[in-house]
């Protein structure tokens, strides 16, 4: 822009501008000021952002416990190298040595211990073997007595495998022992390692129901455990490829799978074929119902008349009386467990006072 060449002129040109500037500023500002004060009054509505939020792990399905590796087993002695690898054949073959075909003893009913206690006794949440050396010898309520190793497996020979007892004396009991005894190598006394034994499975608000495990059956152990229940035998007719559910060849009525929760339990993490723990294929409900469905069908009896001989010890699940609870054998069988939980919560805080009581009593009174 060209400014005229007399100075007052030019002068009043440059003022002009200089005086339109400042106003545009001051314009300018005064925008800027009557913006911010209107976004404080009127803050914006915006959707708040959750932060981002990962599901805890479950820890009972996490750092499980895991069997020794066989290389280890190079720190035993020959003969226990031979013992341990012996009973871990028969825990996996039980009948080809004890079925009733079997090449040592005619003793059970064609059924193998790892039909139960999956993988040899060494899968996680499969029924396994963990605890074992770490917690026997110990009291069992069933039996009322402080039960050992041989016991114990004494019990799954006439209870699972609707058998007779193993000589105690003889190399299978002791080579079973000394496997079981191998498993639990790195866990400390009077500990159950995580993952050890059945999972315990949260119960329903209802009771299972048989009908619904039907259809569960129908769809996902069917084709194994066939129409049935009576398994598929092996080729050599000596064991069973896929074991009997119920009928002659099962676990009789004294089998701790018979009780429903560790059926369930059992069933949940470990069924049907290629589940596991972290690959499960059934949901709660219908590892349930599933397993009322098995445990109502016909099975071997058992003579039961000395088990549980403190009848309060009875658990919530087992399903023949007489109880000290007022709940039934068909709700003791197939639930809803927690009102009969409840009621023995409840029985015992109220005897715990009584109990004291007494034990003050008898000390107060003179030697």
């Amino acid at each position: 822009m060209n400014l005229p060449e007399d100075p007052i002129i030019r002068n009043l040109t440059r003022s002009f501008w200089a005086l339109v500037g400042l106003l545009m500023v001051a314009v300018g500002l005064l925008c800027y000021v009557l913006i911010y004060q209107w976004q404080v009054a009127h803050p914006a509505v915006t959707e708040a952002i959750p932060p981002t939020s990962v599901a805890p792990k479950d820890t009972n399905f996490t750092h499980l416990w895991t069997p020794p590796s066989d290389w280890r087993m190079s720190r035993l002695s020959v003969r226990d190298q031979k013992l341990v690898r012996y009973g871990r054949d028969l825990i996996a073959h039980t009948a080809d040595y004890l079925g009733p075909q079997g090449s040592v003893l005619p003793i059970s009913n064609g059924m193998n211990c790892q039909n139960c206690h999956l993988n040899a006794g060494a899968q996680p949440w499969g029924n396994n073997y963990a605890a074992v050396q770490a917690t026997y010898p110990k009291f069992r309520a069933r039996s009322g007595k402080i039960e050992g190793q041989v016991k114990r497996v004494n019990d799954c020979f006439q209870r699972s495998l609707n058998g007779k007892p193993l000589d105690s004396t003889s190399q299978e009991m002791q080579a079973i022992v000394t496997y079981i005894n191998w498993l639990g190598t790195d866990v400390p006394p009077k500990t159950i390692p995580r993952g050890s034994g059945i999972f315990k499975l949260k119960g329903l608000k209802r009771a299972a129901d048989p009908t619904k495990g039907l259809l569960v059956y129908t769809q996902k152990c069917q084709s194994c455990h066939q129409a049935g229940g009576d398994g598929i035998l092996a080729e050599t007719k000596k064991s069973y490829t896929y074991p009997p559910l119920w009928g002659s060849h099962s676990y009789n009525v004294g089998a701790g799978l018979f009780r429903l929760s560790n059926l369930a339990g059992y069933v949940r993490y470990n069924m049907p074929l290629g589940a596991t723990y972290e690959r499960p294929q059934l949901t709660d409900e219908e590892a349930w119902d599933v397993a009322a469905y098995i445990n109502s069908q016909p099975r071997p009896a058992a003579d039961l008349s000395h088990d549980w001989p403190d009848l309060a010890s009875k658990p919530f699940d087992h399903p023949f009386g007489p109880y000290t609870d007022p709940f039934s054998e068909q709700q003791h069988k197939f639930g809803p467990f927690k009102p009969i939980k409840d009621w023995k919560e409840a029985r015992k805080k109220k005897s715990a006072p009584i109990a004291v009581r007494q034990v003050a009593i008898q000390l107060s009174r003179p030697q």
